[in-house]
């Protein structure tokens, strides 16, 4: 062993030591409550009617598409995921395989994006897609049984390797490692969408998290029914793109046997970026990645007072909207070749700090400083045809109330990286 993965070795041993065991690799679920039934759990997913997914799902389930979760494991045999789960990989080198899931953690992400529902259930926002997992390890389970120290980069690249067209991580740290952002970089020359929560640690500290912070990730926030940033999820320049988090149940443990109440936390919210990455690829299935990035961009909800040519360090482009686009074709997908965010070429490395800034048409836009209550609905029409939900309205920064000024250029500090 060379002297360089010795320190690599010794760097991810201590980043998963410092990693709460209460907690899934630091983006878990935010203030679980007492047991959810699984006969109620659907109707505690408020943002499926929020975003019309009913009438998503008559042009676009997912169908086709296969996403990589890289977590604790997936659980393939909960009613909602019964025939929902292919052969994956057990990257952590503990004891079972990639169908252990040790926490719960990873098969909630993988209801959230492909469950079927039955049984009562998590409902997936994209049901028709399949699931692929990685399963890597935690600090409890690190700290219990030898683990596989270089899992995190070698899930990424099995996953970047295998056909699956969307990658999710639902989790991260704190930690830059080279390692790992050679892995994501990885994933984004081979044509995939690597969507990573941007973590619930705004109160302590608000570090940027990664893999979600590495400029070739799409980082995702966590909103609650309003569409206001969680209290909890990190924020900066590095987040690109929020989703719901808040009120939406989990499983509990590893023992599958009841749903928890509680905050989803930006592990919720990026599992249902994905969802909606899905549905638009499975509905454009001859489309590239930065296609559907674009697309997502473009068709994302924001307040009508977000100025063209400027991004939030809370919400990034805005709340994904999948809807916006399938039901009433909002976005265009643009160069097949090049990726929105950077406006470089997938796989180019080379320094984007001269990066042009899409045109006003084209460019996402975000509040100038406190947003109005008028606002946009995040779901997939506005109120009105919306079945007059409340749900993905993007309204005060509830969670910025630390400090004002949330809007700053398009090319942000993390895409010269």
């Amino acid at each position: 062993m060379t002297a360089g993965m010795i320190e690599a070795r010794r760097l991810r041993r201590g980043l998963l030591s410092m990693v709460a065991a209460t907690a899934v690799l630091t983006v878990g679920f935010v203030g679980a409550a007492p047991a959810a039934a699984a006969a109620d759990v659907q109707s505690k997913q408020w943002y499926l009617d929020a975003m019309d997914a009913e009438e998503i799902w008559k042009t676009s389930t997912g169908e086709g598409i296969k996403v990589a979760v890289i977590d604790t494991g997936v659980n393939p045999s909960t009613p909602s995921l019964k025939g929902q789960v292919l052969k994956g990989m057990d990257v952590s080198e503990a004891k079972g395989d990639e169908t252990d899931d040790y926490r719960g953690h990873g098969t909630t992400m993988a209801e959230l994006i492909a469950g079927t529902g039955a049984g009562g259930g998590l409902k997936g926002l994209a049901p028709g897609a399949k699931i692929i997992p990685y399963r890597v390890s935690d600090t409890e389970l690190q700290n219990n049984q030898k683990v596989n120290a270089f899992d995190e980069e070698e899930a990424i690249r099995a996953a970047a390797d295998s056909d699956a067209k969307i990658i999710n991580m639902s989790f991260g740290n704190e930690y830059y490692t080279t390692a790992v952002r050679e892995a994501v970089k990885y994933a984004q020359s081979k044509g995939k969408l690597f969507f990573a929560a941007t973590g619930n640690d705004a109160k302590k500290g608000n570090k940027e998290h990664y893999p979600a912070a590495y400029p070739e990730a799409i980082a995702v926030a966590a909103t609650d029914r309003e569409g206001q940033v969680a209290d909890y999820s990190q924020h900066g320049d590095f987040v690109d793109l929020a989703a719901p988090a808040n009120g939406i149940p989990r499983w509990c443990d590893e023992s599958f046997t009841r749903y928890c109440d509680g905050d989803g936390g930006t592990s919720a919210a990026t599992a249902i970026a994905s969802a909606s990455a899905a549905l638009i690829w499975s509905a454009h299935p001859d489309w590239t990645g930065n296609q559907v990035l674009r697309v997502m961009l473009e068709s994302a909800g924001r307040g009508e007072d977000w100025k063209p040519g400027t991004v939030s360090r809370y919400l990034g482009y805005g709340i994904v909207r999948p809807g916006a686009h399938i039901n009433r074709g909002i976005g265009k997908p643009g160069d097949p070749g090049i990726n929105p965010l950077t406006n470089k070429k997938v796989g180019d490395t080379s320094d984007s700090s001269h990066w042009t800034a899409p045109s006003a048409s084209a460019s996402a836009q975000a509040p100038e400083s406190k947003p109005t209550s008028d606002a946009v609905v995040a779901g997939s029409s506005k109120s009105t045809e919306n079945k007059s939900q409340l749900g993905l309205i993007i309204g005060g920064a509830a969670a910025v109330v630390v400090v004002a000024g949330v809007a700053f250029v398009i090319a942000r500090r993390r895409r010269t990286a």
